[in-house]
């Protein structure tokens, strides 16, 4: 298995060199990862040896079988994990753990375009281990094995003793990185679980709004009306590809805003990837276990959308995609979001991004986004908070005129004298900076578009990214978290370049800090609950902050402390460049350690136990569906084993049994994780309608199309309510409204037309199934209304 382990990472390095990834000395890259492969391939057949010899021992002609199949598993395995680190540069580790199936299956097909060909590799190398196996067994001698075995195992030993870069996670092997990982996150989760938790303070974070202050207050025009925010969360933004950085060039919008605007160079995200984005920017909030957002039910907190809307905002939130991708609607409905507008509210005039060829598309692309927001903003009055994420700037980096983009970055590349990367590092990725170049444009068009309003001059635009986007290679460990900050508005009265280090975290404690203390608000906030103290606006480089991250779902691995990057047990200095250089010092290392285990043992406090903030000083507090013991006990006996999906088709069957209230137990279980889940709910409204219970089943069924405005199965259930408790006149404004909003169905029109009937409007009756009857003209039920209206 060594051997196929070795052919594995030969192919890695072959293929970073074929698409262009630098590897700075291939020679010692190579041993290194050979060294690693060798030592997990050790520790495997230790663990696989009881078996081995117990099998052995039984004298069968098989007895080899099994272990030669659990290997083959293996090195599959090795291969699949290799496979995503050369899609994503980076290793997969616990985060697998913090991702549902469906989640998994969305980002892979979203990275990656299936064939015959990308398959091959998964049976070649498993056949290249059972042939050399076969070779091996017949010409090598036992004794030899073993002695060569025992050398190279003491080999291997000392080079790791000697070599400390051995055990970077550049070299190390795949499945010993995953498998490190998941065991690092199941003690952590041991080590920090509630019944050991205690803090002398019951809410440790509680302390007086006036504890954070008000450092934007010297930057800004105050105008007696409450400005509006615009928060704009850019997908991929590192700062590495802003203003004078080393992928420079392909952001010259936002570049032109580093001037204009406050803007913090030396700004970090609190996570590496998208789930850490909304309770880190919009809540200052603890990470759970697997993520704020993964947890439930959510603990007890505020967040800047319930304080702005308690004090008159009206709050929406934009997206290209499902907004229940990582659970962000649930967390948005939690703070009692006004509006959600996402992949199901898009109309026909928008474009999605196109399909790839497994039919798999993230949804509407950055400029799309953004003209859906100008227009629903149009009958929307102030104050408003505003939250845009775009989508475009993330595999596959596919986005409209795509060919002019990559033609822009062609003629940026070769007028740019001053551009610090070469023609070859540009080609190698040029996609992404095509991407980059859109993303850009498309902000700068909102921007434009946006100075035209009447509001323009007051209101406060925030953006900052998620993470820095993970395809092109990371020069450290810091760079994967830098991402900009710009505040930016026709307010300020002076602007200023921050080289202060400051995080995701202290955003909106300094907004709120902001708005309370200069505009006349009416619900005063009097205690706050928030991870960090505010930006820090010191012109000159320090860090007064201790800067935990969870680079991905499950492991909080890295931390920022004073001028220091903790990252997996090494230590870096950071310079006032925001560059690291790896340092050695055993005393400083145990302190930030203790630091980093007091700062997880806080997380696990906070939300393990829900004292973020007393249930008394909740703003808002919609609760998900609860259960009694008695519905507990048939969601486990009905959902064992079963997807989402598949406990949507076991409640519809339920339904048709006559077993309604089981079966809307089962959807409100599914509700509680997929709030958007149309079927579902509007599953729900039917049980509730054949119930008589026309109220409640009129309130979920309008809840739908709300959330789904274009989804016709809503739309043809309220019209059946509406018919059978003779509410005909809603029947009539609700197919209006499905026809507005080009709902295509045949049972729509029959129904409005029979609603027509009802309420004596003949000729509109007669009107509507003509139209159908030109649709459908050989439809024997609409031949016989027609001739019933005669």
């Amino acid at each position: 298995m060594a051997f196929t382990f070795w052919l594995i990472s030969i192919f890695e390095i072959i293929a970073k060199c074929y698409i262009g990834i630098k590897i700075p000395n291939i020679g010692s890259t190579l041993f290194y990862k050979l060294i690693n492969d060798f030592w997990t391939i050790f520790i495997i057949s230790l663990l696989c040896l009881p078996i081995y010899i117990a099998l052995y021992y039984t004298k069968k002609s098989w007895k080899d079988l099994p272990v030669k199949i659990l290997f083959t598993l293996i090195i599959i395995g090795q291969f699949a994990l290799t496979k995503y680190h050369l899609t994503t540069l980076v290793n997969l580790g616990a985060d697998f753990l913090g991702y549902s199936a469906s989640d998994i299956y969305t980002t892979v097909t979203a990275s990656e375009s299936f064939s015959i060909l990308y398959f091959i590799p998964f049976i070649l190398f498993p056949f290249l281990f059972w042939t050399i196996n076969k070779y091996i067994s017949r010409k090598i001698v036992l004794k030899k094995l073993y002695i060569g075995t025992a050398i190279a195992t003491v080999f291997c030993l000392g080079i790791k003793l000697i070599i400390p870069e051995v055990t970077e996670s550049l070299f190390q092997n795949k499945l010993a990185y995953f498998s490190n990982a998941i065991i690092q996150f199941q003690e952590d989760k041991n080590q920090f679980n509630a019944a050991n938790l205690t803090y002398k303070k019951e809410f440790p974070l509680l302390k007086p709004s006036s504890s954070t202050p008000d450092v934007l207050a010297p930057f800004f025009e105050i105008n007696e009306e409450k400005p509006n925010i615009v928060m704009i969360i850019v997908e991929g933004l590192g700062d590495e590809f802003i203003g004078k950085n080393a992928n420079r060039g392909f952001t010259p919008y936002l570049d032109s805003m580093i001037p204009k605007s406050l803007y913090w160079e030396n700004f970090v995200s609190n996570a590496g990837r998208t789930f850490g984005a909304l309770p880190s920017i919009l809540g200052s909030l603890p990470y759970g276990d697997k993520g704020f957002l993964e947890m439930k039910p959510l603990p007890a907190h505020s967040s800047l959308i319930s304080i702005l809307k308690s004090n008159g905002y009206n709050t929406a939130f934009y997206c290209g995609d499902e907004s229940s991708f990582d659970h962000r609607n649930n967390f948005l409905e939690y703070n009692n979001i006004d509006n959600i507008i996402d992949i199901n509210k898009f109309d026909s005039s928008y474009h999605k991004t196109k399909a790839n060829a497994e039919g798999f598309t993230w949804g509407y692309p950055d400029a799309e986004i953004f003209r859906k927001t100008l227009n629903e903003i149009q009958s929307k009055k102030g104050p408003r908070l505003d939250i845009i994420m775009t989508l475009t700037n993330h595999e596959p980096f596919d986005f409209p005129e795509r060919e002019a983009y990559l033609k822009k970055v062609d003629a940026i590349t070769a007028s740019d004298k001053n551009m610090a990367l070469s023609k070859s590092e540009v080609e190698t990725y040029k996609n992404i900076y095509a991407s980059l170049l859109y993303t850009d444009h498309s902000i700068q068009t909102f921007m434009e578009a946006y100075a035209k309003r009447p509001d323009y001059n007051n209101t406060i635009f925030v953006i900052t990214g998620d993470h820095r986007l993970i395809p092109i290679e990371q020069k450290d460990k810091l760079c994967r978290f830098h991402v900009p900050l710009y505040i930016y508005s026709p307010m300020l009265k002076k602007t200023q370049t921050f080289k202060s280090v400051s995080s995701h975290w202290d955003i909106t404690p300094s907004l709120v800090s902001f708005l309370m203390n200069n505009y006349k608000m009416d619900n005063k906030i009097e205690k706050i609950a928030w991870m960090s103290s505010g930006l820090d606006t010191v012109k000159s480089f320090r860090n007064i902050h201790k800067i935990p991250i969870m680079q991905n779902k499950g492991i909080i691995n890295e931390f920022i402390y004073k001028d220091y990057l903790y990252s997996n047990g090494d230590l870096f200095q950071i310079d006032e460049n925001f560059e690291t250089s790896k340092i050695s010092n055993r005393e400083l290392l145990k302190t930030i350690e203790d630091s980093l285990q007091e700062t997880k043992k806080l997380n696990a406090y906070l939300t393990q136990k829900n004292k973020i903030l007393p249930k008394s000083l909740l703003i808002y507090s919609k609760a998900s569906f609860e259960f009694s013991k008695e519905e507990l006990a048939v969601i486990r006996k009905e959902t064992k084993g079963l997807n989402y999906d598949q406990i949507f088709l076991k409640a519809r069957e339920l339904a048709f049994n006559n077993k309604r209230k089981e079966a809307r137990i089962l959807c409100n279980y599914i509700l509680n994780e997929l709030p958007n889940y149309a079927d579902v709910r509007t599953l729900k409204g039917r049980t509730l309608a054949w119930d008589k219970d026309y109220k409640n089943a009129e309130k979920e069924l309008l809840e739908v199309v709300k959330r789904t405005p274009y989804y016709y199965d809503s739309y043809l259930a309220l019209m059946d309510i509406y018919w059978w408790s003779n509410q005909d006149n809603k029947g009539i404004d609700i197919a209006k409204k499905a026809l507005k909003n080009e709902v295509k169905n045949p049972e729509l029109g029959i129904k409005l037309a029979k609603a027509y009937q009802r309420t004596n409007h003949l000729a509109l009756a007669k009107k509507s199934i003509d139209s159908m009857l030109q649709k459908y003209p050989n439809n024997s039920e609409f031949m016989k209304f027609k001739n019933e209206l005669r």
